[in-house]
């Protein structure tokens, strides 16, 4: 946390300045309003960011070609012998 207010160059005290001038300006009771909205917004945000990230890897992801499955020796045993009759052909 220390990292990110040195990135915005706010020492500690400048860090106090702001929040007394935030608590001065909006007032005790409007602070946690204020703050349980952007809660609010940023789960909605990530949902959202979750949820296209989700959509994107669905649609990289080929869908697994559906196999039968394979004939085992009770299938082939069970199942009662039927006549294939080979496949018509047309002259042309």
């Amino acid at each position: 946390m220390n990292a990110f207010f040195a990135i915005l160059g706010l020492s500690g005290t400048e860090l106090l300045v702001v929040l007394v001038v935030i608590l001065v300006l909006f007032g005790a009771k409007r602070i946690p309003e204020f703050a349980k909205g952007l809660g609010k917004g940023i789960n909605e945000f990530k949902k959202a960011s979750r949820e296209v990230t989700e959509s994107i890897e669905n649609e990289q992801t080929p869908a697994a070609p559906k196999v039968p499955p394979a004939n085992t020796a009770a299938q082939t045993q069970a199942a009662p012998a039927t006549q294939s009759t080979p496949p018509e052909t047309k002259v042309v």
